[in-house]
């Protein structure tokens, strides 16, 4: 693979088209990788521009081992994976909350069960919160989908799982019992590509701090005007 590429990880689906459009928007032309196709390489041989649509909890693991030099991933991706690199920038996009949810009878005890089992997507997320945050012994289930099915069917007595809006959780009689971290889309840089490529990625950094910057004004003025 050509190095004197710049090459950027994108999380297939909703987070690519935002991210897409946020680099749009600071002056970065994205053409190639709005090409309709099954390619999961994407290039602009002109720009020297290179775009990898990659599964999101995957995207950590491509810049850490400078297969693409950046990446745009969740939060809660990058809590999950641990992976040794820079985290840039808070894109502000595709924001929600890690929680801990379960039945609502237990909204304000749950400190009281012991030995607990928890279901989740995220279980270092999960491990890491219970075991060295509250020193407490818990039993981690690691699902794969509809993490609110697993107390609702006896599994577990807890999730740990995002949140959005909160709507399922509330169709289903649970609700969020504790906030782990607020989530939302981040910049991410590999830590060599960083030094070697900094005439590539320092402008493209602060060309989408700029929008950014320029974006948190426009909110601050609406909400002013309100």
């Amino acid at each position: 693979m050509d190095r004197s590429y710049l090459t950027l990880a994108l999380s297939k689906g909703r987070l690519a088209d935002q991210a897409l459009e946020l680099l749009e928007a600071a002056g970065i032309d994205c053409r190639a990788a709005r090409v309709e196709s099954r390619r999961l390489i994407l290039e602009d041989p002109d720009a020297k521009l290179r775009f990898i649509m990659a599964k999101p909890a995957d995207v950590p693991t491509y810049v850490e081992y400078g297969a693409a030099d950046l990446g745009v991933v969740g939060k809660d991706t990058l809590l999950e994976e641990g992976r040794q690199l820079y985290e840039v920038l808070n894109l502000g996009f595709g924001a929600c909350r890690l929680c801990v949810c379960g039945p609502e009878a237990l909204q304000g005890r749950l400190d009281r069960i012991p030995n607990k089992r928890v279901a989740t997507k995220y279980p270092r997320v999960a491990r890491d919160f219970f075991e060295l945050k509250k020193r407490e012994s818990v039993e981690i289930i690691r699902l794969n989908g509809s993490v609110e099915l697993a107390p609702l069917v006896g599994l577990a007595e807890v999730i740990v799982d995002i949140v959005e809006s909160g709507r399922t959780l509330k169709e289903n009689g649970l609700a969020v019992l504790e906030t782990i971290a607020p989530v939302s889309a981040r910049m991410v840089v590999n830590r060599v590509s960083m030094k070697m490529k900094a005439d590539r990625i320092a402008p493209l950094l602060a060309a989408v701090r700029a929008e950014l910057e320029v974006r948190r004004s426009r909110t601050e003025e609406r909400r002013h005007d309100r």
